[in-house]
């Protein structure tokens, strides 16, 4: 399992300096159905959008 997870969406609540993901666990879908070929054919559904300030 990897050890550092790196995210550079920092409106996300589980960013954190030097773009680390914070979050426990981390969902990641395709929305081509069950395989993907590419990054381009997934979505992160782990992402939550920070509250404003």
């Amino acid at each position: 399992m990897a050890k550092d997870v790196l995210c550079e969406v920092n409106n996300c609540t589980f960013w954190a300096n030097g773009n680390r993901c914070n979050a426990d666990r981390i969902y990641v879908v395709s929305h081509t159905g069950e395989t993907a070929d590419n990054s381009r054919e997934t979505d992160c559904k782990t992402f939550e959008p920070a509250a404003l300030s």
